[in-house]
């Protein structure tokens, strides 16, 4: 049995597979492209430069950016290689089921289940935010408790308390009341809890309308991030900017909560923070099964969509320290609130516009990202394909998994905190970029001769690279990430051995050939 685990999935079926495949095949370069800017530019910018400002790196923040896209773009060539000649939809799933075998695919998997989903819930957050300053602007104001959930309410009446700040809280909204169900304080991030279900109502329709929704966001907020750089670079003042690496120290909120913070690990800690607004690069390969030509659009669409963004975020980083010093930073809404500091009330409509644009079309690509992980492990059997797998007769997505991630998502969104959130998130992403960097060197040696439309330039270096850049910034985590970690795979290991092993396509298809019972056979029934 135990070879099941360590059997790899052949690359003629991945093959087979996208020659089969029922989804439609719409999407070329320039919508790839703008499917990997619409994930990366958007949390990024508008909501974690501020968490990562404050609570981990300082002014040092654009160091931050550069060791976080130093270590994305040797992923991002790894995840170009892959995706030029395994050109179906699964991403890093696919690539380690190829490589590796059938155990680590699906931990990898199942880690970027989470990845994805706790990406949307974070992001959904963060637009929350936005939409609230858009309308405070309108002079519209939402109760505390309906726009928070019920540990950020808390802390943020905490703060403002201690900072003798409650009649500055009370102008942004309409009621700081929290209302108690039997007993205990209760609040539901509402806002968030229904964008998540706005756009999975727009993903079940298809991907070609989500990918045109997308563009028109794209094009709005590259426009206006080209506008808060050369705005925001007539109020830099440098003063802030001292000392750029604050000292080792620790960061204590309102709560009094801590953990360590700023000097030079600190900026590793930061750039290990705000990287999952760097997955938006690798979720254009989970897009290769409806691209028109996966073998050259996808690495185009990674390695420009990367580099666009990296670039991009340095320069916010830069503009938005120099505006305010780090420890006054907003951490729901920092570009908007760095420029009402200003008095630039013109430029706060304009960035809460844009962050609200921004912030969806990230949503809809993770949501969109998700649901094909689920797909592309359903059609294994490692998860039941009548839920996951099936495709809506007329729009030719897969509804009933965009309807599930849809629950999940949302009410994750309404009722945590945004920064244990994102803190699910690094984590996951780091460790899936850290494989896709082994198993590339692994397939490169296994199979050297099949054809490679991209080939990652000095693959020896650039994975090892790759590896150390990635693995470091995860060592730099608290404990508790790791905790999370470990126990959300354990969960995993759980469903893989009751349901996956016993229904795995692979394995069936191994005992057919050999003449013996499949694992399949079991008296285990197909959940529905």
């Amino acid at each position: 049995m135990s070879s099941q685990y360590w059997r790899r999935k052949p690359v003629e079926s991945f093959e087979q597979e996208m020659r089969e495949s029922k989804l439609k095949r719409v999407l070329g370069k320039v919508g790839l492209t703008s499917l990997g800017i619409g994930a990366i530019i958007g949390a990024g910018i508008f909501v974690m430069t501020g968490v990562g400002a404050k609570e981990y790196a300082g002014p040092a923040l654009a160091l931050s950016f550069v060791v976080a896209g130093i270590g994305c773009t040797f992923a991002a060539l790894c995840y170009a290689e892959f995706a030029s000649f395994l050109p179906v939809e699964g991403s890093a799933y696919a690539y380690a089921y190829a490589t590796i075998g059938e155990l680590f695919a699906w931990i990898i998997g199942w880690d970027l289940i989470l990845e994805y989903g706790m990406a949307s819930s974070a992001v959904a957050v963060g637009w929350s935010g936005y939409l609230a300053k858009f309308l405070h602007l309108f002079h519209v104001r939402l109760p505390l408790w309906l726009t928070n959930d019920v540990f950020t309410a808390r802390e943020t009446l905490a703060a403002a308390t201690r900072d003798g700040k409650m009649a500055e809280l009370a102008s942004q909204y309409s009621s700081l009341h929290l209302p108690t169900i039997f007993g205990m304080s209760f609040a539901c991030n509402l806002p968030a809890f229904l964008i998540i279900w706005a756009l999975t109502f727009i993903l079940i329709r298809g991907i070609k309308q989500a990918a045109n929704t997308n563009a028109l966001m794209v094009a709005i907020k590259v426009a206006v991030v080209l506008f808060i750089i050369i705005v925001g670079a007539r109020y830099i003042d440098t003063a802030n900017w001292t000392p750029f690496i604050p000292p080792r120290g620790h960061y204590v909120d309102a709560l009094g909560g801590s953990h360590a913070a700023f000097g030079m690990l600190g900026v590793v800690a930061g750039a290990a923070y705000i990287f999952f607004a760097y997955i938006g690069f690798d979720t254009v390969s989970t897009h290769a099964g409806e691209a028109k030509n996966p073998q050259k659009d996808v690495p185009f669409g990674i390695i420009v969509s990367l580099i666009v963004c990296t670039l991009l975020y340095i320069l916010v980083a830069l503009v938005l320290t120099g505006m305010v010093h780090y420890t006054t930073i907003d951490i729901k809404a920092p570009i908007a609130a760095a420029f009402g500091a200003r008095g630039l009330n013109f430029a706060v409509f304009i960035i809460s516009v844009a962050a609200i644009a921004g912030l969806t079309s990230v949503n809809i690509v993770m949501l969109l990202g998700q649901s094909r992980i689920f797909y592309a492990i359903s059609k294994d059997g490692l998860l039941p394909k009548k839920t996951f797998g099936e495709l809506h007769p007329t729009f030719r997505t897969p509804w009933k998994s965009n309807l599930l991630i849809g629950a999940l998502v949302s009410l994750t969104a309404a009722f945590t905190p945004i920064d244990s959130i994102s803190k699910m998130v690094n984590i996951g992403t780091l460790l899936a970029f850290v494989i896709v960097c082994i198993a590339v060197w692994v397939m490169r040696k296994k199979e050297p001769h099949r054809h490679r439309p991209f080939r990652t330039p000095a693959i020896g270096f650039v994975a090892t690279m790759g590896v150390i850049f990635n693995l470091g910034m995860m060592l730099t985590l608290e404990w508790q990430n790791w905790a999370r970690l470990v126990i959300w795979l354990a969960i995993g290991l759980v469903i893989y051995f009751l349901y996956g092993r016993r229904h795995s396509v692979q394995a069936q298809a191994h005992a057919e050939a050999s003449g013996k019972p499949g694992v399949g056979d079991g008296s285990m029934p197909e959940c529905p």
